[in-house]
């Protein structure tokens, strides 16, 4: 049995997605940050982080969003959300997901014009592709929408400013996993800055 603890909004919304998308079964666990939910002893003790996500699996936890997606994806290796067979193409989806872990999560820390010039590169390293690796959606795919949707709900870039970004972001919200998690986790409300 699964678990999935999650805060609406937060970086727990890429495995979120992935579960619907996957079509998995699983326990959804919202957080509040707001009421402070997650500094809990209950919860300390299943993450003493105080972190989301954490996934839940037959009890055992795993935490952060590249394993959780990583997992997930192998666990399912019918759904295509790990190229199979190319490791080559492997490896690339492992750099996206360290890139967005390592670069573009903390960008918005250091300020705006940082974190707009970081999309700048997100936004050239996607390039002309539909999808960050091969020709279809992977699990770097669904960590790069969850942090661009955030930056594009906070920040709200021009009309032009990340045309490849927004086209991916629109490829997205075309899934309706994407929808059907915005969905419930706005239903739920977001408590983020």
């Amino acid at each position: 049995m699964l678990a999935l603890y999650f805060a609406p909004g937060s970086s727990s919304m890429a495995p979120h997605i992935a579960l619907h998308e996957l079509g998995l079964a699983f326990d959804a666990r919202p957080i509040s940050f707001a009421r402070k939910q997650n500094r809990e002893p209950a919860y300390l003790a299943i993450n003493p982080e105080g972190k989301v996500p954490t996934l839940l699996i037959d009890g055992r936890v795993l935490t952060e969003v590249a394993a959780i997606l990583f997992y997930l994806a192998r666990r399912n290796p019918a759904a295509g959300l790990l190229p199979a067979g190319d490791i080559e193409a492997e490896a690339q989806v492992v750099s996206w997901m360290s890139f967005i872990a390592a670069t573009v999560h903390p960008a918005r820390r250091q300020g705006e014009a940082h974190a707009r010039a970081t999309y700048g590169l997100a936004e050239r390293r996607l390039g002309e592709r539909r999808w960050a690796v091969g020709d279809r959606m992977s699990i770097a795919d669904i960590h790069l929408f969850r942090l661009y949707w955030r930056f594009r709900n906070a920040v709200r870039p021009a009309p032009g400013e990340f045309p490849r970004l927004e086209a991916h972001h629109d490829r997205m919200m075309a899934r309706p996993a994407v929808r059907h998690t915005c969905a419930v986790e706005a239903a739920l409300g977001y408590e983020l800055p």
